[in-house]
């Protein structure tokens, strides 16, 4: 695939010691939502923590997460797409960043590595959408709908690969939350802190935010609603 590549800068949000990196995109490809910079500004990491990013895409999530927690020990890039892990790759090198690797393989071949309670903290933007992908393209539709993974087996192998009490955070589509709380509860995550986002004051959220426990006690936060005037 030929691709029309760009630079984008990502700015360090709260304790970040890195205050601007630049990121690679690609357009035709598949270009980076506000949804990303939400989810990785949603939480904080602790130094020393070891951090994935499932379903990455070019890794802006991730990326994002280590501008604004440069202390953190790694951070792992796990995507299907070569094209993506390539933008991936080459972000990596601009910035000459040394404890960020990227793994080209699906979650579910992912899983079935040896070792488990790997990571502090998981996140993951997940494909928000059920169905086929009609009349988007294809490397478009599996970034965007539950084609190659569903939400199910990504929590599932997010269980896995959690140390007890590590997070699992995500964001996703409002209208999914009651099926998004179930399978926390079902593989072992406790909903511990949930924020909705809306486009405009008046509108109902269109999107939230959920940081999940391994192993966590009931108890839920909820914050207060966030404006987001980028929704895209």
């Amino acid at each position: 695939m030929n691709m029309q590549e760009g630079l984008e800068f990502l700015e360090a949000k709260g304790k970040g010691k890195n205050s601007k990196f630049a990121i690679f995109q690609a357009k035709d490809v598949y270009h980076f939502t506000s949804d990303s910079i939400l989810l990785a500004n949603f939480i904080q990491a602790k130094k020393g923590d070891n951090v994935a990013d499932f379903c990455a895409g070019c890794g802006v999530v991730g990326f994002q997460f280590l501008c604004n927690n440069f202390e953190i020990s790694t951070l792992t890039l796990i995507e299907l797409q070569t094209e993506l892990i390539q933008l991936a790759e080459k972000t990596i090198e601009y910035n000459h960043l040394k404890n960020v690797k990227v793994i080209n393989t699906s979650l579910q071949e992912y899983a079935n590595e040896n070792y488990r309670e790997k990571f502090d903290i998981i996140l993951c933007n997940p494909p928000y959408e059920r169905g086929g992908f009609a009349k988007e393209k294809y490397h478009i539709a599996i970034c965007r709908k539950e084609i190659t993974i569903c939400f199910d087996e990504i929590v599932q192998i997010a269980s896995k690969k959690l140390k007890y009490g590590g997070k699992f955070v995500l964001c996703h589509k409002v209208e999914r939350l009651a099926e998004v709380i179930y399978t926390l509860h079902k593989y072992g995550i406790e909903p511990k802190k949930l924020q909705f986002i809306k486009g405009k004051v008046e509108e109902k959220p269109y999107l939230f935010l959920m940081e999940g426990r391994k192993g966590g006690k009931i108890a839920l936060d909820v914050l207060k609603d966030v404006l987001n005037m980028k929704k895209n």
